[in-house]
């Protein structure tokens, strides 16, 4: 599962999606399903705007955590 960690950068800067929209010119809705982790493409400029506007890292937008299977006809979990 990728987990999108704007809403940690915003509360860490203290920003609103209101201004991030206006630093980044991306357009509020974006950054609103970006936030709530509702989005399912994230453009490369936008993840670059971001990234800048936030003087980060990629890993401190974006995270990958891997998602436990379950073994068919059991209760364990890899």
């Amino acid at each position: 599962m990728i987990k999108i960690k704007l809403s940690d950068l915003l509360g860490k800067h203290k920003m609103t999606q209101k201004a991030l929209s206006e630093i980044t010119n991306i357009r509020p809705a974006t950054i609103s399903k970006m936030y709530y982790e509702e989005v399912k493409r994230i453009d490369i400029k936008h993840l670059n705007n971001i990234c800048k506007a936030f003087d980060c890292e990629i890993s401190e937008l974006i995270e990958y955590i891997p998602e436990r299977k379950k073994i068919k006809n059991t209760k364990k979990e890899i």
